[in-house]
């Protein structure tokens, strides 16, 4: 139980501090299960509805597809929770120091824009809702972010104590209306095959792996932070996706407006208003996250000064930048990091832990770039990344290499686990070499960290956070 003294404990100002370890397992899954429940998942649903079948089809491609990223999810958050690193340094021991700028500047790049995505989402729902400008709540949503990501452990047990409760009774209560109601059969297009259907569900929580150490480095052991973050996020993402699904079947059914949807219900508007407030939630952790970024590429700067710097451009932009015309490269920077994930589990997993090398000194591993790049290319000729008007070409490109190569441009696939298996079977290929010799007792493992000696001297500690 926290004290009043551990109360005031919050992030540390740089990297040179170290993190203090204050959540359990309750924290995670409070703070997972919030991120989870986000009006883009229902959005997103529409892009998930199999046309034509049963809804049960459309249910098991949500469900399969949580499953597959809220574990990999999961496993990114152990990983962080373990070495006490947020993402970004974490991937220090996967490629290196220098090499881990890399990811480090296309996740300040795609944290940004998530964020601004989040204020507009929020701005334009709420604006609906209360027939109202939008100005204001973009204001409000970006300064509230903002005031959050100052102190984030704060943050955290308000959504977790507080935050998850009154969202969990405005989902109900929506999932009541909803199947009060005959749901018809879906006659739009959605996804054209289950694989496809799954894929952007599992889209969803891979797109957390490269936030989620950021926040877990705070858990006290891996297994809480594992099943935390796995159940609170991947329970989120079934019910969101499914709630979409249905409200678009019950009253969406002449289009993919799943506000209007929502709205159309009996007191719709309350439950919608308490989801767009706990919808910040989901700005704040990205605005948290870029500064969090920022610091592995210089561990002095002061995270507070960042994220006041980082609220204020994603505030602006979403009043100036047209977010759609960005959209297509926040996918575009997520099949970046879907085929980084599957390098990472195997890397991570196999290789002997004590190896993984977090420190300023961290060599270069310059061979796992090559399953980096090898899962991206297996992506894009999969399902390449739309793009219309000037970016077309992009598009143009991998499609003909799709006809090239004989792939079927319906394939009907997913992007996602064609990338991760591709990445994952290079990694293990380029690790082999590695594990061999940790096994014949080759590779000098160093000594623990006090903190893992503590462990090791207190093994039940774990399973008591």
């Amino acid at each position: 139980m926290a004290t009043p003294a551990t109360l005031d404990i919050d992030v540390p100002r740089t990297l040179s501090e170290p993190a203090p370890k204050l959540l359990g397992l309750r924290d995670t899954l409070g703070l997972w299960g919030n991120l989870g429940i986000s009006l883009l998942l229902p959005v997103a649903a529409a892009y998930v509805i199999l046309p034509g079948r049963p809804f049960g089809q459309t249910f098991w491609a949500i469900v399969v597809g949580a499953v597959i990223g809220a574990v990999l999810l999961g496993l990114g958050a152990a990983a962080g929770a373990r070495e006490g690193a947020p993402a970004m340094v974490l991937l220090r021991g996967l490629l290196g120091r220098h090499a881990s700028y890399l990811p480090t500047i296309l996740n300040i790049v795609q944290c940004i824009g998530w964020a601004t995505f989040e204020i507009v989402i929020i701005a334009e729902a709420a604006s609906r809702v209360l027939d109202a400008p939008r100005w204001p709540f973009i204001l409000g949503a970006g300064v509230l972010a903002t005031l959050m990501a100052l102190r984030p452990l704060g943050a955290v047990r308000v959504l977790a104590r507080y935050a998850v409760w009154a969202a969990l009774a405005s989902v109900v209560y929506l999932f009541w209306e909803v199947l009060s109601n005959p749901l018809p059969a879906f006659t739009e297009a959605g996804a054209s095959s289950f694989w496809t259907a799954a894929d952007i569900v599992i889209a969803l929580p891979v797109s957390w792996f490269p936030l989620a150490a950021d926040y877990t480095r705070h858990v006290r052991g891996g297994r809480p932070a594992f099943v935390g973050t796995a159940v609170g996020y991947g329970a989120a993402t079934i019910a969101f996706f499914t709630l979409g699904a249905l409200a678009l079947a019950a009253y969406g059914a002449s289009g993919f407006d799943v506000i209007g949807a929502l709205l159309a219900l009996q007191w719709g508007f309350v439950a919608l208003l308490v989801l767009i407030f706990v919808e910040v939630d989901e700005a704040f952790a990205n605005v948290y996250s870029t500064a969090v970024s920022a610091q592995n590429l210089s561990a002095r700067l002061d995270r507070r000064l960042l994220a006041l710097a980082v609220g204020a451009v994603a505030t602006v932009l979403a009043f100036t930048f047209d977010i759609a015309a960005y959209e297509p490269f926040l996918f575009l920077i997520g099949a970046v990091f879907v085929p980084l994930v599957g390098v990472f589990v195997v890397a991570y997993f196999l290789v002997p832990r004590g190896t993984w090398d977090t420190s300023d000194t961290a060599p270069a591993r310059p061979l796992l770039l090559l399953p980096w790049a090898a899962g991206f290319v297996a992506y894009q000729l999969t399902l390449p990344t739309y793009f219309a008007g000037t970016g077309a070409g992009w598009t143009a490109w991998w499609s003909a290499r799709q006809a090239d190569l004989g792939i079927d441009p319906a394939n009907g696939w997913s992007a996602s686990l064609v990338s991760l298996a591709v990445a994952a079977l290079v990694t293990a290929l380029v690790c082999l070499p590695t594990i061999v010799r940790a096994r014949r007792g080759e590779v000098a493992v160093p000594a623990p960290r006090a903190a893992d000696a503590a462990r090791e001297a207190d093994p039940a500690g774990e399973a008591r956070s």
